[in-house]
């Protein structure tokens, strides 16, 4: 960090010379060497309730480009390029967050180098919060996010060379399907289907169809439900799916069965699993987030932090409490798992890493019936009938906030209607009172 002369505050130096961070007070005054530039009213979290971050793998992504093109743009090769953020707590955490994870992406830092070079003077950024009504007791700090996307990039869920941003800015909104890979090509988080599409009380609502054509290309096996039925599983399952149910309560945090029973799905899944609940956040983000805790090592609040990343909003509550109680055990079943795959990876069913994992008595799960094969399920949208839950709430907003987003604004509807009126008003003018004296000033000089 360097002091730029008297009355200047102090900036963090990201790139020596050319790529500084600031916390700034009042715009900065433009300078002949410096090039200031804020994102913090262009790349901003849309929260549930008071989450306010940290923002998704597209802001990320944005940003990266973004200050990689300042670091090539030749009218910028001699000035000094500073990010500067304003008072506000929270965007200063989300405009750290970035700087940091461009340090970690881009830099070759170590999540404890970005986060140093981020704390000078004395700054400190307040915690991310989850998206749960009310009072918060566990949260994820700026660390935990870098070493989360750190892992990230070691395992290859991160990967911008090949990151498609159109495509996650498209599904990602609630009107075209809201689904997030988590792990790429492995692991996808998606709102729950009903039994036909349609707008009904501020969200959108999908049926399996809408989902199948995607599923299909991208080699999605099987989907998991974690709550209610909301539709016929057939659907999926004559399409071709594994279709299993592991239902638990909105908001609540699953059995060690239901968590057992999970874990042998995926591991048994010869493609990619797409698991759902109500809006797909918090039981959803909750079992996928102990796949990731155990095949990968990561912590809870790594694990959060990434699944947050990939889709806000995601673990709520005190599912957040339960991956922390989790991890010690789900390390140490990763760990045997891994032992017994490397045990028996010269034997003839090597390349299928899904069924290895049978043989291990006192750690294998026992296999989970298919609940759509021992029943018949209710074709209906009103099967849970204990009224507004967690997950109507949290989809509901999550609509309503886009399409509030994708509006035009009403002053600007106002200002169009009011330019295009003035043309009218015009054009008659025009018409009725110029263009006749042109006319009768054009016959008498051809009179002449």
């Amino acid at each position: 960090m360097s002091r730029e002369g008297s009355g200047t505050p102090l900036l963090a130096e990201v790139i020596q010379d050319r790529l500084c961070f600031a916390i700034l007070y009042s715009r900065p005054k433009s300078a002949p060497h410096e090039h200031y530039f804020s994102i913090d009213n262009e790349l901003e979290y849309e929260n549930f309730y008071a989450d306010f971050g940290p923002l998704n793998l597209a802001m990320v992504y944005r940003y990266c480009c973004k200050i990689n093109k300042k670091l090539k743009s030749i009218t910028m090769l001699r000035k000094k390029i500073i990010h500067f953020t304003g008072s506000d707590q929270r965007k200063q955490a989300n405009a750290a967050f970035l700087v940091g994870c461009y340090m970690v992406i881009y830099l070759g830092r170590t999540p404890e180098e970005a986060y140093r070079i981020l704390i000078f003077g004395d700054t400190s950024y307040i915690p991310f919060r989850d998206a749960a009504y009310g009072s918060c007791n566990f949260y994820i700090t700026l660390l935990d996010c870098f070493h989360a996307v750190k892992k990230a990039m070691q395992y290859g869920f991160l990967n911008f060379n090949s990151f498609n941003l159109d495509e996650y800015e498209y599904y990602e909104k609630a009107e075209n399907g809201d689904f997030n890979w988590i792990i790429p090509e492995r692991m996808l988080a998606f709102c729950g289907p009903h039994s036909r599409s349609r707008l009904k009380s501020g969200y959108h609502q999908h049926s399996p169809e809408t989902y199948i054509p995607y599923f299909k290309r991208h080699n999605v096996t099987t989907i998991i439900r974690l709550n209610k039925r909301m539709y016929d599983a057939k659907r999926f399952t004559d399409a071709g799916f594994d279709h299993y149910d592991l239902f638990f309560a909105d908001g609540s945090t699953p059995t060690d069965d239901i968590v057992k029973g999970f874990l042998d799905i995926c591991e048994n899944a010869e493609g990619a699993i797409a698991v759902h609940c109500k809006a797909g956040l918090g039981r959803t983000g909750t079992l996928i987030g102990c796949y990731v805790m155990k095949h990968y090592r990561m912590t809870a609040a790594e694990t959060i932090a990434w699944i947050r990343i990939c889709r806000p909003g995601s673990v709520i509550g005190p599912q957040q409490q339960f991956l922390v109680m989790k991890q010690s055990s789900l390390w140490l079943e990763g760990e045997y798992f891994r032992q017994k795959l490397r045990g028996q990876e010269n034997g003839p069913h090597r390349t299928a890493f899904s069924k290895l994992l049978l043989g291990v008595d006192d750690i294998s799960i026992n296999e989970v019936e298919n609940q759509d094969k021992e029943a018949a399920e209710p074709y209906s949208d009103d099967d849970e009938v204990n009224g507004v839950t967690q997950g109507d709430r949290l989809r509901a907003l999550k609509s309503r906030r886009q399409s509030k987003a994708n509006a035009v604004p009403l002053t600007c509807s106002l200002a169009v209607l009011t330019s295009a009126l003035c043309s009218v008003v015009i054009w008659r003018i025009v018409c009725d009172c110029i263009l006749p004296i042109l006319l009768f000033c054009l016959d008498g000089f051809r009179a002449q």
